[in-house]
């Protein structure tokens, strides 16, 4: 049995139910919807969350608590010896931060490593399971930790939104760019590796989006991770915030650009999801530790 256990939160698309499988621990993250504050996988369906956010509700994200984050960490450590704690990254929120903080208080040094994986969404469950795949060949916390962040520049996800709406009512796009791009059918195609999620590209139509990322994948993996693919030590994956039905045609079209590669494929997390809207569709890649 190991002695390590693992803490992440809902950023990482792990349910409670997979979480509960796999014998960890997920952080149910906050987010407030007209003031009132709901928590991922807990007291909010996904339905119930994408039908709001279609009505545009004033949504934002937030933080947990020091006191939820310690209080899953104490009933972690109940169970393990030490845990290794992997939020999202610190690119995108500070949270990852004010755990590094609470992990040197006393009773937590040397017991709560913080890995700043540089991740969100599916590529942040993949090195999750990487992570377990390590503690069972023997790898002790600080060993995990290591070679997590030591790869973490050797990840990205590139996400392509359906609908400029979202990014405009989150002010990350004008009213005017909005309105012409959506004259012009313009899918953005978004990218995130350890930094921030930032506009890539501008494309003509969904197919093309999908098109160019699969293409971008491909290009990033041909100039930096030849070897690594080759000899089978990367991960390709994908993410959604589409129905069922796009979502699985997504997923065909990645496993013909990739034979052989077994893909791993979750809903964006609620906190991406406020901001790109219903319809995205993405592909990441990772490179195991």
């Amino acid at each position: 049995m190991r002695t390590t256990g693992i803490v992440t939160d809902s950023h990482s698309s792990i349910s409670q139910s997979e979480a509960e499988r796999l014998g960890i621990f997920v952080l149910p993250m906050p987010f407030y919807m007209n003031g009132t504050c709901y928590y991922e996988g807990m007291n909010i369906t996904r339905e119930e969350f994408l039908e709001r956010l279609g009505r545009l509700e004033d949504i934002s994200t937030s933080q947990p608590s020091p006191e939820a984050v310690m209080e899953l960490w104490d009933k972690a450590l109940s169970q393990y010896e030490d845990i290794l704690y992997i939020p999202i990254s610190s690119g995108l929120s500070g949270s990852c931060q004010t755990a590094m903080m609470l992990a040197q208080e006393e009773k937590y040094e040397g017991r709560v490593y913080v890995v700043d994986n540089g991740s969100v969404s599916t590529p942040l469950h993949r090195s999750i399971l990487d992570a377990l795949e390590l503690l069972e060949s023997g790898c002790s916390a600080a060993e995990v930790k290591a070679r997590m962040e030591q790869v973490k520049t050797k990840a990205g996800i590139y996400i392509a939104v359906d609908d400029l709406k979202y990014l405009k009512h989150g002010g990350r796009i004008s009213a005017g760019v909005a309105l012409v791009g959506g004259l012009l059918n313009v899918k953005p195609v978004l990218h995130f590796d350890i930094g921030i999620l930032e506009l890539h590209k501008n494309c003509r139509g969904l197919k093309r989006a999908k098109q160019t990322m699969i293409e971008d994948v491909k290009k990033v993996i041909a100039e930096s991770y030849q070897q690594e693919y080759d000899a089978g030590n990367m991960h390709i994956v994908a993410a959604s915030s589409a129905g069922k039905e796009e979502t699985e045609g997504w997923v065909k079209e990645i496993e013909a650009a990739f034979p052989g590669q077994a893909i791993l494929c979750d809903d964006l997390s609620f906190g991406v999801t406020c901001h790109i809207g219903p319809g995205g569709l993405g592909i990441g890649y990772t490179c195991k530790p």
